[in-house]
């Protein structure tokens, strides 16, 4: 299955379930990869940030692309961003063998410089092969790398395997809005853009230009609801949707316990067995558990995917 610039929707970026001993829950797997296929999400990613791809063997990783590829009905795209482009290309090869339909690439966390980021992506392209789909990641609050709007289409002009951008500066609205002004110029190709941070400004990406979500939120239904809503011109229910769910997303948004959250939300959604990650991490107190099952519980009144 493949992906191109034209690309919509909502692309679930997969946590990794883990058991309470810290191996890989191969059920939990196949029940994450079928719930974003039930959900609507048009596409999967997996081992991204979100999905602790540095805490795996090489051995587990491939062992993941292979079991989610083989169970998947839609396009599986493979973060492969690694320190050295010999490992990048190693998984990359091996991603797109097993029927991937493309890779992610973020920029490593050194470049500063327009022309260093330049270099690093061209370099990347040449490593993995011109003939790999990828998906550029633009995320400067954890990678510490910005990249301008001018940047971003200067690196999709010169490499015709980026397909698809997944949108995660903060703040991003006007890069969005200067990526599309490009391409209506003439300046950039079509591209796909998705847009990450837990779903936080997906109230007004759309209507920006974004396409659509590529993000891991506890609730992909929602996402493809919210997306849908915009996509047929029913403004205000998508935001009235969006802002239901958003004390959620925030809570979610903290650094260091957010994917403690998203895994514990899918845990009390019946979708993984454990909500445990791989050491090192950083747990939820039973505090914060707590507010969290309150936010479900008052989420639950608007919403009732959320009554768990």
């Amino acid at each position: 299955m493949t992906f191109g610039p034209q690309a919509k929707g909502v692309y679930a970026i997969a946590t990794t379930p883990f058991l309470d001993d810290g191996s890989l829950d191969h059920a939990s797997i196949d029940r994450l990869t079928d719930f974003y296929e039930d959900s609507g999400c048009t596409g999967i990613t997996i081992l991204g940030i979100m999905g602790e791809a540095p805490k795996l063997e090489p051995s587990e990783s491939r062992a993941i692309i292979r079991q989610v590829v083989s169970r998947a009905k839609v396009p599986v795209i493979v973060g492969v961003s690694a320190p050295g482009f010999a490992a990048m290309r190693s998984l990359a090869r091996d991603a797109m063998d097993m029927g991937a339909a493309g890779v992610m690439i973020a920029p490593t966390p050194a470049l500063r410089t327009d022309e260093q980021i330049l270099g690093y992506f061209a370099q990347a392209v040449e490593a993995v092969g011109t003939d790999v789909p990828f998906v550029l990641q633009d995320y400067p609050l954890t990678l510490s790398v910005v990249m301008s709007a001018g940047v971003v289409a200067r690196i999709i002009n010169d490499h015709p395997s980026c397909l698809m951008l997944k949108h995660e500066d903060w703040p991003g609205l006007e890069k969005i809005s200067k990526l599309r002004a490009l391409q209506a110029r003439g300046e950039l190709r079509p591209v796909s853009i998705l847009c990450g941070n837990g779903g936080l400004f997906l109230d007004f990406e759309p209507e920006r230009g974004a396409d659509g979500a590529m993000t891991g939120y506890g609730f992909p239904d929602m996402l493809v609801e919210l997306i849908g809503l915009h996509a047929s011109g029913r403004r205000e229910e998508a935001h009235d949707l969006f802002d239901a769910h958003l004390p959620l997303i925030r809570y979610e948004q903290q650094l260091g316990i957010g994917l403690a959250v998203r895994k514990h939300v899918l845990m009390r959604r019946g979708v993984m067995t454990s909500d445990a990650q791989r050491k090192p991490a950083v747990s939820l107190t039973p505090a914060a558990r707590a507010e969290v099952d309150y936010l479900l519980a008052r989420l639950a009144r608007k919403d009732a995917r959320a009554a768990v």
